[in-house]
């Protein structure tokens, strides 16, 4: 398989892209990365914080001060709080998903590494994901960082995503796609 190309763009790349520069000259790269998916789960997990994220209903003041509530309760401190109160500052809130998986692109890319997004109905073990990551290596070529989703929706498999590739072995498209031959044979 072709190599990826790691380049990020739009608003998310853009702050993405600050964020990164500013934890490599820190040297804070590991630091911001367990920052980020301390805060990216706790927003998968909470619908409220998902809601404070995305409703333009809220002012940026409110964002901030709610933001900088759920950061101290997180422990999120330093550079990643800063960066999170500014984008919050400058509603680009609802953008963080996509900074945080930008980051995570130029973050594997720093390293050497690759990213994939990975989706299963249910959460996968250590076994699974250790199994999961030698196969994408021996497709890839290059160690994988895996970003791990739950979404009960597929009924069982998985969808990997890596760069505009991606692979679907959920029960719910095959489900589809039985469906869909059923209509053509009747």
């Amino acid at each position: 398989m072709a190599s990826e190309d790691h380049t990020v763009s739009g608003v998310a790349g853009r702050y993405a892209t600050a964020l990164f520069e500013l934890a490599l000259e820190e040297k804070a790269l590991e630091k911001i990365e367990t920052d980020l998916n301390t805060f990216g789960e706790a927003l998968d997990a909470s619908e409220d914080l998902a809601r404070l994220v995305n409703s333009p209903m809220f002012s940026s003041e409110e964002q901030g001060r709610a933001l900088e509530a759920v950061l101290d309760e997180v422990k999120i401190d330093g550079l990643t709080k800063n960066f999170l109160l500014l984008v919050s500052k400058n509603r680009r809130l609802f953008a963080v998903p996509g900074m945080i998986g930008a980051f995570r692109a130029l973050l594997a890319d720093h390293r050497g590494e690759i990213s994939a997004t990975v989706a299963s109905a249910t959460a996968l073990n250590d076994t699974q994901v250790t199994a999961l990551k030698q196969a994408l290596k021996a497709a890839l070529g290059k160690d994988v960082m895996l970003d791990q989703r739950v979404d009960p929706s597929l009924l069982g498999g998985l969808t990997v995503k890596v760069g505009s590739r991606m692979i679907d072995t959920s029960l719910q498209t095959k489900l589809t796609r039985l469906k869909h031959a059923m209509k053509e044979v009747g």
